[in-house]
């Protein structure tokens, strides 16, 4: 009752924002049907507006007025839509009602994309465009890959097709069933709003570095620590490791070794005990009819097998001593006693122990953490997630193939992945949409290429430090962005001052600073406190996402926007690396209306092109 409550609520204030008048060919009668965010039935049980998700809404998003069809229940309906509307309906009142010719009108798109950001992320039922509504329906695929550029409403889209899958599968999926990879907390409270918009539970979520924490007990660096090393420290070794272990060829690797330790490192041995013989080639035979289970579970069957056919044949029991001489036999059978050493050995055999380096507290470094995990797998097995049904992955390009690997194994279950290969906070171990195919070989692959977050402008610009030629930006123009030359730091801060100021008298909601590491943004944010209050900083720590004025690093930012972005230090100190360049491009594609970026200095080499 009180979801029902909820729901009505929520449609008191916008009861429906779309109409279809369809004529169907079953009886050759005029239905008209309203939708909204949820379904609303009359005393009769009748529905007087139908939820988004049900199957006659599919027409609204999918058909311009003419001949359509929809799938329902009972088969394939064919039709004529006659009259299509869309309106905007806040808080009771009307705003506007457009007679829409054409698959989501571009009027409404455009009225849609002007408005300001919000605290959180939004639904964006009444907006959905043909390519994301055939994404979000999509029941078929039990691996879904979605590469979205920057802005494509791609994090929006996975979570809209989440809550139409638990509409669809009411009662066989539940919101507990699904699990979020998200980056980082504040990320996740960002996106917390959308499916209780829809009437569903907040699903859980878990960051990739939890993942691993709840199966190795071993310290590791995190991947925020590797990003900040790479940005403040360049070192041709250790890209170069990050790099070899972020290919495709590296689990093709660790797969080889492990087929050949299988058996290169098993050395069967005859074991007597009192006068019960057990000779090698039976220990082999069921080492070999045991190699679906994992290294160190086959030898714990082969030791427990020999004690009770010792039991059975001799009619008692063994001691404690001999049950632990005949275990330790069977363990010394392998070579590697864990796998930290089977690991470590995995560099020695390709002749390249310079690979593996433990840090001084005996920290594997995060390019080491999966693929241990993986060999892990091997030797001593991990339980599968059977309690998650749906895994929903988002930022894929900052996951390696090795982490997929081990995800792939870890959760048997569907799952949508999606990033944007361009937007990589490390672009020496980023994954393209080709490559995590690799892994996941039946997965079928979709691409969202037009950008609907910046402005006509704002993308334009962000085109010429990073370009994608797949990218198509929205028609939706806005002021130029903005470089300003500064004097010195003190004039830099003294501008982002006066900056602040214009915006906390303008229309918009939020300005995000964005900084390339988070101690410049720490750095920042204690300067300018003097001069305003309300900034809040965001970094690794952080739980919530607020509104108003934020200070941050551009890793932190990735996946949020704001109205209005400043980007402070694009000097040629600042930015001028590969994986600068990323962070760059990820600052300027947060910003919806407005992009200002100051320097001082000698401006960075990213940014000539602007001139």
């Amino acid at each position: 009752m009180q979801k029902k409550l909820r729901s009505i609520k929520k449609l008191i204030n916008s009861p429906y924002f779309g109409r279809l008048d369809f004529k169907s060919s079953l009886d050759d009668k005029e239905y008209t049907f309203y939708i909204g965010l949820h379904a609303f039935l009359s005393n009769k049980n009748e529905p007087l507006i139908y939820d988004w998700r049900a199957p006659i809404s599919s027409l609204f998003y999918d058909y311009e007025i003419g001949t359509a069809h929809y799938i329902a229940p009972m088969g394939q309906v064919e039709g004529e839509i006659l009259v299509k509307r869309q309106y905007k309906i806040k808080k009771g009142n009307m705003e506007y009602m457009i007679e829409s010719s054409m698959n989501i009108n571009d009027e409404v798109l455009q009225r849609e994309l002007s408005n300001t950001s919000d605290e959180k992320m939004k639904n964006i039922v009444a907006t959905l465009q043909r390519e994301q509504n055939s994404i979000i329906r999509n029941e078929n695929s039990k691996i879904l890959i979605i590469q979205g550029v920057a802005g494509s409403g791609k994090t929006s889209i996975a979570l809209h097709r989440v809550a139409y899958l638990l509409y669809r599968n009411n009662g066989n999926l539940k919101s507990k069933d699904i699990l979020i990879i998200s980056p980082n907390k504040v990320f996740g409270d960002y996106i917390s709003n959308v499916l209780p918009e829809f009437g569903e539970e907040e699903i859980s979520e878990i960051g990739m570095e939890e993942v691993a924490g709840n199966l190795i007990s071993k310290p590791f660096q995190t991947f925020n620590q590797q990003v900040s090393r790479l940005i403040t420290l360049t070192n041709e070794e250790y890209i170069n490791c990050i790099q070899y272990k972020s290919t495709f060829d590296f689990v093709k690797d660790l797969d080889e070794y492990f087929l050949n330790a299988e058996y290169q490192y098993f050395n069967p041995k005859d074991i007597e005990i009192n006068g019960i013989s057990f000779t090698k080639e039976l220990v082999m035979n069921k080492y070999i009819d045991l190699r679906n289970l994992p290294i160190k579970k086959r030898l714990d069957k082969i030791a427990q097998d020999i004690i009770s056919k010792y039991k059975r044949e001799k009619n008692t029991t063994l001691k404690a001593y001999e049950v632990k001489r005949i275990r330790k036999t069977v363990d010394e059978m392998f070579l590697y006693k864990d796998t930290f050493t089977l690991y470590q050995n995995y560099y020695t055999h390709l002749n390249k122990k310079e690979l593996f380096q433990i840090g001084d507290n005996g920290e594997l470094e995060y390019s080491d953490v999966f693929p241990f995990i993986y060999t892990k797998l091997f030797y001593e097995g991990l339980n599968v997630n059977n309690n998650v049904k749906h895994l929903l992955i988002d930022e894929m390009q900052d996951y390696t193939p090795i982490q997929y690997a081990v995800i792939s194994k870890l959760y048997q279950c569907r799952m949508t992945i999606l990033g944007d290969g361009n937007q990589s906070v490390n672009p020496y171990s980023s994954s393209f949409i080709e490559t995590i195919n690799k892994v996941f070989e039946t997965a079928e692959c979709v691409e969202l290429n037009k950008s609907y977050r910046s402005t006509y402008e704002i993308t334009t610009f962000a085109q010429c430090i990073r370009e994608n030629n797949k990218l198509i930006p929205i028609e939706r123009h806005g002021d130029k962005p903005s470089i300003s030359h500064c004097q010195s730091k003190i004039d830099q801060i003294s501008k982002i001052n006066h900056i602040i100021n214009h915006f906390q008298h303008s229309e918009y909601n939020t300005l995000g600073i964005i900084c390339k590491t988070q101690d410049q943004a720490d750095e920042l944010y204690h300067n300018l406190k003097t001069f305003q209050n309300s900034i809040q900083f965001l970094d690794f720590h952080s739980n919530e996402f607020h509104g108003g004025i934020i200070i941050t690093s551009a890793h932190m930012a990735k996946g949020l926007e704001f109205d209005q972005i400043i980007v402070p230090n694009v000097d040629y100190i600042t930015y001028n690396t590969i994986l600068d360049k990323s962070l760059l491009y990820i600052a300027c594609t947060r910003a919806m209306h407005k992009l200002d970026l100051l320097y001082y200095g000698e401006k960075t080499p990213f940014l000539n092109e602007m001139e």
